[in-house]
């Protein structure tokens, strides 16, 4: 596949979930709804609808402008260079980073795809250098560069942020990180790693006597 057109399906997804989410903000307004009550209320069954569709509704515009810039950049990347796992990977970080606030967050309604992003973040973070992936690392150098900031978020330092749902989105990347590891793309291996495998193995025994029968 051509680079061009790889990039082009990678971020169709990214968009369509963005027109999505801003649709349902749009609608919201137009009709005068109040979709927060549809969002995560911790340790409440009335809340729980909300692990599926809390990132999909945001407090106001502010609110979801902020959230666009980092789904779209982080959601490309994602299908860019973890092709084979991305919908498991944002269905897995969705559900888990819901799940989990649901469990341990305050008893408020907690809103907004902020949760989606850290775990996204942190993903394509720790995945690079567990890999040990030069180009992979690259990718986690440069999502240091635009959302180091976002460590912040993870504290409660404003009162009606949820931070926990950063904070749990954030440990639900890593814990993904680490189960795919194994999957999708990995570190490639150079020729002179192959030489070096090859001087590590042991050298075969040969028995010099020809009518016995070796066993080791």
């Amino acid at each position: 596949m051509r680079e061009k057109e790889k990039f082009i399906e990678s971020i169709f997804y990214p968009i369509l979930f963005l027109l999505l989410i801003w649709g349902i903000k749009i609608a919201e307004n137009i009709f005068n709804l109040r979709l927060g009550i549809l969002g995560i209320y911790p340790l409440h069954l009335h809340g729980l609808p909300g692990i599926f569709f809390s990132p999909l509704i945001h407090g106001d515009y502010a609110h979801l402008f902020a959230n666009t810039g980092p789904l779209l950049v982080l959601g490309t990347a994602v299908f860019y260079f973890y092709r084979p796992l991305a919908f498991r990977l944002i269905f897995l970080s969705w559900i888990i980073t819901g799940t989990w606030v649901w469990f341990g967050g305050r008893e408020a309604y907690h809103i907004g795809a902020s949760g989606l992003i850290y775990a996204l973040a942190s993903f394509l973070f720790f995945s690079g250098f567990i890999r040990r992936s030069i180009e992979l690392m690259a990718i986690s150098l440069v999502i240091v560069f635009l959302y180091g900031g976002m460590i912040w978020g993870i504290f409660p330092l404003r009162e009606k942020i949820s931070w926990e749902s950063h904070l749990m989105g954030g440990i639900a990347g890593f814990v993904l990180a680490v189960y795919y590891k194994n999957f999708g793309p990995q570190r490639k291996k150079y020729s002179w790693e192959e030489e070096e495998d090859e001087d590590e193995k042991e050298p075969d025994i040969i028995d010099d006597n020809p009518d016995s029968d070796f066993k080791s």
